[in-house]
C-alpha cells in the first residue's frame, strides 16, 4: 500500500477562497464611486429617493479596505434615521474589498434642500 500516492497535503491543507477574503476579478476597484453607487441604492422611506440624491451624503472616505461615510438627515428628529444609516452601512459592506465601514452622522452644515440633486429638485417643484 505505499506505493500508492498520497493524496496531495497542500489541497486539503488551504483555505477555500471566498469573496470576503479576495475581491472579486471582475469587481470594480473600491473607491468613491463605487461606494456612492451602492450608496444610490438606500432610499429615505418617506420620500422614497436615494440617499445620494438627497444630499445627504456629505463625504465618502476610501482608504485600502476602510470606508468612512459623513452623512446627515433631513432633520435631527427623522424617525427614519437608524434605518437609513443602517441601510447605509449594510450595502457598502456588500462591496468586494470592504473590511470596515464607519457611518459618521453631522449636522455641519444642517442639510437643506439646496443640497438635493438640481434634476430632483426641479422633478419635486424646488
Amino acid at each position: 500500500m505505499s506505493d500508492l500516492p498520497a493524496a496531495p497535503e497542500s489541497e486539503s491543507a488551504q483555505a477555500p477562497t471566498t469573496e470576503t477574503e479576495a475581491p472579486s476579478p471582475n469587481a470594480p476597484a473600491l473607491d468613491e464611486d463605487v461606494v456612492r453607487a451602492a450608496l444610490r441604492r438606500v432610499k429615505d422611506p418617506e420620500l422614497n429617493l436615494n440617499i445620494v440624491d438627497l444630499g445627504l451624503v456629505y463625504a465618502i472616505a476610501v482608504t485600502g479596505p476602510k470606508v468612512s461615510i459623513d452623512m446627515s438627515l433631513t432633520s435631527p428628529g427623522c424617525p427614519s434615521g437608524p434605518e437609513i444609516m443602517t441601510a447605509a452601512e449594510q450595502q457598502v459592506r456588500t462591496l468586494d474589498g470592504v473590511e470596515e465601514v464607519a457611518v459618521n452622522l453631522v449636522w455641519d452644515p444642517m442639510w437643506s434642500p439646496e443640497r438635493i440633486e438640481p434634476r430632483i429638485r426641479a422633478y419635486m417643484g424646488f
